[in-house]
């Protein structure tokens, strides 16, 4: 099977390339305003191809997040390794391996998506696997890191004149740890999870509510309600943890919040919103999507390998995440509150 599924793939780069490759990838996208140029370029054709072979096999798209999920848990075996300069040639090897494993549950990740809209499988619970995805791969492989780091240290102790003894390593690797769950739990969780609501109001600016996956935690509430136990357990599990997601989004966002009720009186529905309205809110959006593109997956991972592969992963939780993309992702909030509140004024005053 793993062979005809490769011959699959192989059989249709073969003969896309004489027909136009790009408008396919693009069919299977939900907007190309929304990916970055490494998205469009390369990750989101070989996530094309990768659904065309579980398309023939007939898998479900949700399998395929499965996948992903696994295989991005995978890499935390091989990140717990120090890199060259700890461990030679056979770290550096074992880090290439675990950032392979990282790429390919990425594109698997990518591959799920365009697969559920080739093949029209789409559902709510493919959402929220998707969601999940992110936290599976990386709670273990930030707690190998933090492993990694006790065992492997020595560049940190040296550039701070710290004496190498063993209650020195557990202190500086409880304290690491600390920046770990500051770092996952709240800096990149929460910036994901602004990243991908952001990206849904693109969406719906763009589309309308047919193109786009944007939710309210009070429509989902009374869906958790409605919902029977018996039977259901599992999925009142997976709708209770997304309500707390869309919620958590929309506290961020107060100023989106008020637009949309400021539509909704005044249109009767935010999704009947004059054109004109419709195409400004689109436009400053857009200006939006290419910051916005850096608190996903592509550009905070070429940092984080990037500080796996040179030994100081501690310098990536404390430095990058949890100062840098924390701030990035401020300004970014800020700058789509601001236009959101200046149309809700705009449409509060011509009231």
């Amino acid at each position: 099977m793993l062979f005809s599924f490769f011959g699959v793939i192989l059989h249709a780069v073969k003969n896309d390339i004489s027909h136009n490759m790009k408008e396919k990838v693009l069919s299977t996208l939900k907007s190309s305003e929304t990916d970055d140029w490494l998205d469009i370029r390369v990750v989101r054709p070989l996530a094309y191809y990768c659904a065309l072979g579980f398309a023939k096999f007939d898998i479900h798209p949700n399998t395929v997040t499965i996948l992903s999920m696994i295989i991005g848990a995978a890499s935390c075996v091989f990140f717990a390794h120090g890199c060259y300069y700890y461990e030679g040639m056979s770290g550096l090897w074992y880090n290439l391996l675990a950032i392979f494993l990282l790429i390919w549950a990425d594109v698997y990740d990518c591959t799920d998506g365009q697969l559920a809209r080739m093949t029209g499988k789409s559902s709510r619970m493919g959402r929220i696997l998707d969601g999940l995805a992110g936290p599976t791969w990386f709670v273990p492989i930030y707690i190998a890191l933090t492993y990694r780091f006790y065992c492997h240290h020595s560049l940190e102790f040296n550039f701070f004149g710290i004496a190498d003894t063993p209650t020195n390593a557990l202190i500086a690797t409880g304290i690491l740890f600390v920046f770990v769950l500051i770092s996952g739990f709240y800096s990149m969780s929460g910036q994901q999870r602004i990243a991908d609501y952001y990206i849904q109001t693109h969406l719906f600016f763009l589309k309308g509510e047919k193109g786009s996956e944007l939710v309210n935690s009070e429509q989902q509430q009374q869906e958790y309600d409605a919902t029977p136990t018996k039977g259901n357990r599992l999925w009142k599990i997976f709708l209770k943890s997304y309500i707390s997601y869309t919620r958590q989004q929309e506290k961020a966002t107060p100023q989106f919040q008020r637009l949309m009720r400021v539509m909704k009186e005044e249109f009767g529905s935010a999704n009947n919103m004059p054109a004109e309205v419709r195409q400004e809110l689109h436009d400053e959006s857009l200006k939006l999507m290419k910051w916005n593109g850096m608190l996903t997956f592509n550009f905070r991972t070429a940092f984080f390998i990037l500080f796996c592969l040179i030994d100081l992963p501690s310098v990536y939780f404390i430095v990058f995440e949890v100062t840098c993309m924390e701030i990035f992702c401020r300004w970014i909030r800020h700058r789509h509150e601001s236009f959101c509140k200046r149309v809700a004024d705009n449409l509060a005053s011509n009231n």
